[in-house]
């Protein structure tokens, strides 16, 4: 089995579990370099792998003619740049999300990636949790009728800024639209394509730099979606919400992948990215009210599938243009936010 050379820029919450521990359990991958120059970050890469060479400059990365595929875990400000430098380096590149903080950014990179041949993705991660993955099925039936709202929530409760956190300052791509957000419309657009139009009501409900709460509605022809997120909600809130001519289905809960990665679990097994019962989601319909099994969840697959990409040519499951997407909606919503109506997007 062909090895593909990994180099990890940024060792945070992202770097750290959402990528390098994932890829260290994904076979085909092997990280070489960890960029960081945090002494603290610099010891949990060596502890979690232990012939890795840690460095302090993103330069020893791109100049290493080993290293095959890039990881782009530093702050959303640096991606297009990383990125660009990365792909011009002859890496292929992942950037965390969201992809960039402007869809010019993006198509620039999306451009670099056509002139250089080189793949360029987003670590779109919550497409492979369990819930989303069982919406996603339960939508393929007919179980709920004719789909005619949609809602997503994805909550915290953090009621204190985070000191030096530069999500919570107002630069580019910091706050919660960009952040959850991110995943939110990443799931909508997987789900019911582009909308024609889009509303949103961002606030900063903590009185801090930058937005930490918004209500993002996109439109279709027969659909509305509604997507909201907010760092002031402690009590646990719908999940999902799907609402059909024949019945409803509700979710409450996240998938369970995440808190075990922060535990320090590693995936493996067959209980990896398994929902215990009193997570799965209800379907009441006019026959029955029961109880859906939720599927499981696993984000080696998205790395199992950049693999065959790259390797065998297999189709991206996540691509660059839906992370451009994204950000389309997200500047759309802040548009809306701002005039006070609806956007129309130009696709």
């Amino acid at each position: 089995m062909k090895t593909l050379n990994v180099g990890i820029i940024g060792y945070g919450l992202s770097g750290r579990f959402f990528h390098g521990a994932i890829i260290g359990a994904t076979p085909g991958f092997e990280v070489k370099k960890i960029v960081t120059s945090d002494l603290e970050k610099r010891a949990q890469a060596l502890e979690d792998f232990p012939s890795v060479k840690v460095v302090r400059a993103a330069t020893e990365v791109f100049v290493d003619e080993s290293i095959d595929l890039v990881i782009i875990a530093a702050p959303n400000a640096k991606h297009a740049e990383l990125a660009e430098t990365a792909m011009r380096s002859g890496k292929h590149v992942v950037v965390e999300k969201p992809f960039t903080v402007s869809t010019e950014e993006a198509d620039y990179l999306i451009a670099v990636s056509k002139e250089v041949g080189k793949c360029i993705t987003v670590y779109h991660n919550r497409r492979f949790d369990s819930d989303y993955r069982t919406v996603k099925a339960l939508m393929a039936t007919d179980k709920l009728g004719r789909i005619v709202e949609y809602e997503a929530r994805y909550d915290r409760f953090r009621p204190t800024l985070k000191e030096h956190a530069w999500k919570e300052k107002a630069l580019p791509g910091g706050g919660i639209l960009y952040d959850l957000g991110s995943h939110l419309i990443d799931q909508a657009l997987d789900l019911f394509g582009k909308p024609e139009e889009v509303y949103g009501d961002v606030r900063a409900l903590r009185r801090g730099e930058t937005d930490d709460s918004f209500e993002v509605i996109l439109y279709y022809p027969e659909i509305k979606v509604t997507l909201k997120s907010s760092m002031l909600v402690k009590e646990p809130s719908l999940r999902f919400a799907l609402y059909g001519t024949a019945g409803s289905y509700t979710k409450y809960g996240v998938d369970v992948q995440e808190d075990a990665l922060r535990n320090g679990e590693r995936p493996g097994g067959e209980q990896w990215g398994v929902e215990p019962r009193g997570l799965w989601g209800t379907v009441d319909s006019m026959e029955t009210k029961q109880k859906v099994r939720s599927l499981k969840g696993d984000y080696r697959d998205y790395y199992r599938n950049l693999y065959d990409h790259i390797v065998r040519g297999a189709e991206l499951i996540v691509t660059a243009e839906d992370g451009r997407n994204v950000i389309a909606v997200i500047e759309a919503a802040y548009r809306s936010n701002s005039e006070k109506r609806r956007i129309s997007i130009e696709w």
